[in-house]
């Protein structure tokens, strides 16, 4: 898994007919500092999640091991949003800290 922060949304009104359903996000990859990476993916969201949350991202066949996903053409996957993050004993990250600034 990898932690992402979710930037936007992409809507597709024509794809697959297994995707229909599945909400789409734009999710950035974040480093050990929590500074973007230059890597964008799209991610299909099983959780919820919103802009501007941390979340996990499992991909490859990882992200169809989800019920009901074994068929959808999905490489990457929300699969949690995060909480908290703490490196080497200092708080890196607070989904509570982080919805005050917004």
């Amino acid at each position: 898994m990898q932690i992402a922060k979710v930037c936007g949304t992409v809507v597709s009104t024509h794809k697959s007919r297994t995707l229909t359903g599945v909400k789409l996000l734009l999710v950035q990859f974040l480093d050990v500092s929590g500074n973007p990476l230059p890597q964008y993916e799209v991610a299909g969201d099983t959780v919820g999640a919103g802009i501007n949350e941390w979340v996990l991202v499992t991909r490859g066949s990882s992200a169809r091991k989800e019920t009901g996903n074994e068929e959808r053409p999905i490489d990457a996957m929300v699969v949690g949003i995060i909480d908290t993050v703490t490196v080497a004993s200092e708080l890196l990250y607070s989904k509570k800290d982080a919805e005050r600034l917004y």
